[in-house]
Protein backbone atom coordinates (compact mmCIF):
# COMPACT_ATOMS: atom_id res chain seq x y z
CA UNK A 1 0.00 0.00 0.00
CA UNK A 2 1.38 3.39 -1.22
CA UNK A 3 2.08 6.14 2.08
CA UNK A 4 -0.02 9.14 2.16
CA UNK A 5 1.80 10.99 -0.46
CA UNK A 6 0.19 14.22 0.70
CA UNK A 7 2.60 14.63 3.83
CA UNK A 8 5.62 16.58 2.93
CA UNK A 9 7.67 14.26 5.25
CA UNK A 10 6.65 11.53 2.39
CA UNK A 11 9.94 11.85 -0.20
CA UNK A 12 9.06 11.55 -3.72
CA UNK A 13 11.69 8.64 -4.08
CA UNK A 14 10.50 6.70 -1.01
CA UNK A 15 7.11 6.44 -3.03
CA UNK A 16 8.84 5.44 -5.67
CA UNK A 17 10.94 2.61 -4.32
CA UNK A 18 7.72 1.36 -3.04
CA UNK A 19 6.43 1.47 -6.24
CA UNK A 20 9.73 -0.27 -7.69
CA UNK A 21 9.25 -3.34 -4.96
CA UNK A 22 6.01 -3.70 -5.51
CA UNK A 23 5.28 -3.05 -9.24
CA UNK A 24 0.97 -3.57 -8.50
CA UNK A 25 1.68 -0.57 -6.30
CA UNK A 26 2.07 1.60 -9.84
CA UNK A 27 -2.28 1.18 -10.89
CA UNK A 28 -2.93 3.14 -7.54
CA UNK A 29 0.16 5.71 -8.36
CA UNK A 30 -2.14 6.44 -11.48
CA UNK A 31 -4.96 6.91 -9.49
CA UNK A 32 -3.36 9.65 -7.26
CA UNK A 33 -3.10 11.25 -10.76
CA UNK A 34 -6.55 11.60 -11.13
CA UNK A 35 -7.36 12.47 -7.77
CA UNK A 36 -9.05 16.43 -6.89
CA UNK A 37 -6.38 17.03 -4.55
CA UNK A 38 -3.67 19.37 -6.43
CA UNK A 39 -0.89 18.04 -3.71
CA UNK A 40 -1.67 13.96 -4.15
CA UNK A 41 -2.58 15.10 -7.69
CA UNK A 42 1.04 16.90 -8.61
CA UNK A 43 3.28 14.77 -6.13
CA UNK A 44 2.37 11.61 -7.88
CA UNK A 45 3.60 13.12 -11.21
CA UNK A 46 6.46 13.57 -10.15
CA UNK A 47 6.84 10.06 -9.00
CA UNK A 48 6.05 8.90 -12.17
CA UNK A 49 8.59 11.46 -13.47
CA UNK A 50 11.09 10.63 -11.07
CA UNK A 51 10.26 6.41 -12.09
CA UNK A 52 11.02 6.91 -16.04
CA UNK A 53 14.41 8.93 -15.18
CA UNK A 54 15.41 5.97 -13.18
CA UNK A 55 14.00 2.61 -13.95
CA UNK A 56 11.81 4.06 -17.08
CA UNK A 57 10.90 -0.45 -17.74
CA UNK A 58 8.61 -0.02 -14.70
CA UNK A 59 5.97 2.37 -16.70
CA UNK A 60 6.60 0.91 -20.33
CA UNK A 61 2.80 -0.91 -19.53
CA UNK A 62 1.39 2.56 -19.42
CA UNK A 63 2.60 4.08 -22.21
CA UNK A 64 -1.05 4.92 -23.37
CA UNK A 65 -1.95 6.60 -20.34
CA UNK A 66 1.40 9.01 -20.99
CA UNK A 67 0.69 9.88 -24.28
CA UNK A 68 -3.09 10.64 -23.06
CA UNK A 69 -1.18 13.50 -21.63
CA UNK A 70 -0.22 15.08 -24.25
CA UNK A 71 -3.78 16.14 -24.76
CA UNK A 72 -4.62 17.33 -21.00
CA UNK A 73 -6.31 20.13 -20.83
CA UNK A 74 -3.77 21.09 -18.12
CA UNK A 75 -0.35 22.16 -18.88
CA UNK A 76 1.41 20.41 -16.10
CA UNK A 77 0.17 17.15 -17.28
CA UNK A 78 0.85 18.03 -20.89
CA UNK A 79 4.42 18.82 -19.52
CA UNK A 80 4.91 15.53 -17.45
CA UNK A 81 3.67 13.50 -20.51
CA UNK A 82 6.22 15.18 -22.98
CA UNK A 83 9.02 13.92 -20.37
CA UNK A 84 8.17 10.75 -19.37
CA UNK A 85 7.66 9.44 -23.03
CA UNK A 86 11.41 11.35 -24.02
CA UNK A 87 12.50 9.03 -20.81
CA UNK A 88 10.75 5.57 -21.99
CA UNK A 89 11.90 5.61 -25.79
CA UNK A 90 15.67 4.68 -24.27
CA UNK A 91 13.47 1.01 -23.33
CA UNK A 92 11.22 1.73 -26.02
CA UNK A 93 11.15 -2.02 -27.92
CA UNK A 94 8.85 -1.98 -29.48
CA UNK A 95 8.95 1.72 -31.48
CA UNK A 96 5.72 2.92 -30.26
CA UNK A 97 7.19 6.46 -30.18
CA UNK A 98 7.45 6.03 -33.97
CA UNK A 99 3.31 5.90 -34.21
CA UNK A 100 3.06 9.27 -32.29
CA UNK A 101 6.21 11.28 -33.63
CA UNK A 102 3.65 13.75 -35.21
CA UNK A 103 1.26 14.36 -32.27
CA UNK A 104 4.52 14.73 -29.91
CA UNK A 105 6.59 17.13 -32.06
CA UNK A 106 2.80 18.96 -32.49
CA UNK A 107 3.48 20.67 -29.12
CA UNK A 108 5.80 22.50 -30.50
CA UNK A 109 2.89 24.58 -31.03
CA UNK A 110 1.63 24.05 -27.85
CA UNK A 111 -0.13 27.34 -26.30
CA UNK A 112 2.17 27.13 -23.72
CA UNK A 113 6.14 27.91 -24.11
CA UNK A 114 7.02 25.42 -21.58
CA UNK A 115 5.86 22.61 -23.00
CA UNK A 116 7.55 23.64 -26.51
CA UNK A 117 10.95 24.31 -24.47
CA UNK A 118 10.27 20.86 -23.01
CA UNK A 119 9.93 19.43 -26.03
CA UNK A 120 13.01 20.75 -27.73
CA UNK A 121 15.12 20.43 -24.62
CA UNK A 122 14.48 16.58 -24.42
CA UNK A 123 14.73 16.11 -27.76
CA UNK A 124 18.25 14.99 -27.40
CA UNK A 125 17.39 11.96 -25.30
CA UNK A 126 14.70 11.06 -27.52
CA UNK A 127 16.91 11.81 -30.52
CA UNK A 128 20.13 9.08 -28.71
CA UNK A 129 17.44 6.78 -28.15
CA UNK A 130 16.20 7.17 -31.73
CA UNK A 131 19.32 7.14 -34.52
CA UNK A 132 16.93 6.60 -37.25
CA UNK A 133 14.54 10.01 -36.36
CA UNK A 134 17.42 12.13 -35.75
CA UNK A 135 16.86 14.19 -39.40
CA UNK A 136 13.01 14.28 -38.45
CA UNK A 137 14.02 15.81 -35.14
CA UNK A 138 16.97 18.10 -36.12
CA UNK A 139 14.03 19.34 -39.14
CA UNK A 140 11.11 20.00 -36.27
CA UNK A 141 14.17 21.83 -33.85
CA UNK A 142 15.79 24.11 -36.74
CA UNK A 143 12.60 25.68 -38.05
CA UNK A 144 11.39 26.57 -34.64
CA UNK A 145 10.86 29.98 -35.92
CA UNK A 146 8.12 28.73 -37.83
CA UNK A 147 5.87 28.31 -34.92
CA UNK A 148 3.31 30.51 -33.30
CA UNK A 149 5.53 31.83 -30.59
CA UNK A 150 6.77 35.43 -29.36
CA UNK A 151 10.18 36.06 -30.31
CA UNK A 152 11.38 35.68 -26.59
CA UNK A 153 9.95 32.65 -26.52
CA UNK A 154 10.94 31.00 -29.47
CA UNK A 155 14.88 32.25 -28.31
CA UNK A 156 13.79 30.42 -24.89
CA UNK A 157 13.00 27.07 -27.16
CA UNK A 158 16.38 27.58 -29.25
CA UNK A 159 18.39 27.34 -26.95
CA UNK A 160 16.85 23.96 -25.33
CA UNK A 161 16.99 22.95 -29.07
CA UNK A 162 20.79 23.93 -29.10
CA UNK A 163 21.46 21.68 -25.78
CA UNK A 164 19.59 18.84 -27.08
CA UNK A 165 21.68 19.20 -30.05
CA UNK A 166 24.81 18.84 -28.23
CA UNK A 167 23.78 15.36 -27.42
CA UNK A 168 23.49 13.72 -30.40
CA UNK A 169 25.74 16.41 -32.81
CA UNK A 170 28.88 13.41 -32.64
CA UNK A 171 26.88 11.05 -34.48
CA UNK A 172 24.49 12.98 -36.61
CA UNK A 173 25.18 12.47 -40.25
CA UNK A 174 24.47 16.04 -41.47
CA UNK A 175 26.07 18.14 -39.24
CA UNK A 176 25.60 21.33 -41.41
CA UNK A 177 22.32 20.88 -40.81
CA UNK A 178 23.09 22.09 -36.55
CA UNK A 179 25.78 24.16 -37.44
CA UNK A 180 24.08 26.79 -39.76
CA UNK A 181 21.05 27.01 -37.30
CA UNK A 182 23.58 27.29 -34.22
CA UNK A 183 25.58 30.28 -35.89
CA UNK A 184 22.74 32.03 -36.68
CA UNK A 185 21.68 31.94 -33.13
CA UNK A 186 25.47 33.65 -32.24
CA UNK A 187 23.21 37.04 -32.83
CA UNK A 188 20.40 35.77 -30.55
CA UNK A 189 19.21 38.77 -28.36
CA UNK A 190 18.99 35.97 -25.46
CA UNK A 191 22.27 35.97 -23.98
CA UNK A 192 21.13 32.44 -22.31
CA UNK A 193 20.88 31.52 -26.06
CA UNK A 194 24.09 32.89 -27.23
CA UNK A 195 26.01 31.29 -24.76
CA UNK A 196 24.51 28.21 -25.73
CA UNK A 197 25.63 28.60 -29.46
CA UNK A 198 29.12 29.76 -28.98
CA UNK A 199 29.67 26.74 -26.40
CA UNK A 200 28.24 24.05 -29.24
CA UNK A 201 30.65 25.74 -31.71
CA UNK A 202 33.67 25.62 -29.18
CA UNK A 203 32.76 22.31 -27.94
CA UNK A 204 32.86 20.82 -31.64
CA UNK A 205 35.56 23.18 -32.99
CA UNK A 206 32.89 24.56 -35.72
Amino acid sequence: MLPDISKKSVSIESVANKVVKDRKLLDDLIDFTKSDKPDIKYKSLKVLKFLSEQQPSILYKKWDYFVKLLDNENTFLRAIGVIIIANLTRIDTENKFENIFDKYYSLLEDESMINAANIAGYSGIVAKAKPHLQDKITNKLINIDKTHHGSECKNIIKGKAILSFNEYFDEFENKDEIIKFVKKELKNTRYATRKKAEKLLKKWKK
